[in-house]
């Protein structure tokens, strides 16, 4: 009996091996269909704002949320400035102190190049929005991020280079195809790049190579290193709020 149930398993393998493939024949994939989803952001416009104002678009990390990265944009914005924090999609849970959080971040690797269009269409969206809303000078628009939202956020400058007056990073990446993407073009616009000397997910090593890439491919552009870990600083913060007061 033994022998026989041993000869019936490989007859069974090649039977279902065969009808899979037939089944296949029929078989349609990556098919999609178009739906609608929210973004969310939260918008700050100071009291007695003279308007049209400076726009400070600020752009979470992975795991974050618009919250905080509303008080990062307010703790580093002159005061006439208007404020919109965005909020990535993919929302997951994440494991802190207090038991599991909501977190949200801006990519996956299935399909990477949706991801980043949703988030090139995100900004135009709100710039258009509060261009249409009389609020902002469209002249004096900034795009600030943190960690993941870095590479996300230069690929934006880089594809619609008219549309920023500075870019500020934050212990983050820059483009892999930085110099192999045929979309980006000359950028102009001032750019801030702050990264820390301990960081937990970018070795210094790693930093020290994307300034250098940065600085072959940008006019304007200013880099500092900080004793820290990855994470804004007080002393970063500092530093982000007098660069923005000079412009």
């Amino acid at each position: 009996m033994q022998l026989r149930f041993c000869f019936i398993l490989p007859i069974l393998s090649i039977l279902f091996e065969i009808n899979f493939a037939m089944s296949q024949e029929n078989l349609q994939t990556d098919l999609s269909v178009k739906a609608e989803i929210h973004l969310y952001y939260d918008l700050y416009v100071p009291e007695k704002l003279k308007t049209p104002a400076p726009l400070l678009i600020a752009v979470h990390g992975y795991g974050a949320h618009k919250r905080y990265m509303m008080r990062e944009a307010r703790a580093v914005a002159p005061e006439d400035y208007v404020i919109v924090s965005l909020q990535a999609p993919y929302q997951h849970f994440r494991q802190t102190d207090d038991g599991y959080k909501t977190g949200f971040g801006w990519l996956t690797d299935y399909k990477p190049e949706e991801s980043i269009r949703l988030h090139h269409n995100f900004i135009l969206e709100i710039i258009r929005k509060l261009d249409a809303k009389k609020l902002i000078d469209t002249e004096k628009t900034y795009l600030f991020g943190f960690s993941q939202a870095c590479a996300l956020n230069f690929r934006f400058a880089f594809t619609y280079p008219k549309l920023l007056r500075g870019v500020i990073g934050v212990c983050g990446g820059i483009p892999s195809d930085l110099e192999t993407n045929e979309i980006y073009k000359p950028l102009d616009a001032d750019v801030f790049y702050l990264y820390a000397t301990r960081d937990e997910f970018y070795p210094l090593e790693k930093y020290q190579d994307f300034e250098e890439r940065l600085k072959k491919r940008l006019n304007i552009f200013m880099s500092k290193s900080y004793e820290a870990k990855h994470e804004p600083t007080d002393e970063m913060r500092e530093d982000i709020k007098i660069w923005l007061s000079g412009r």
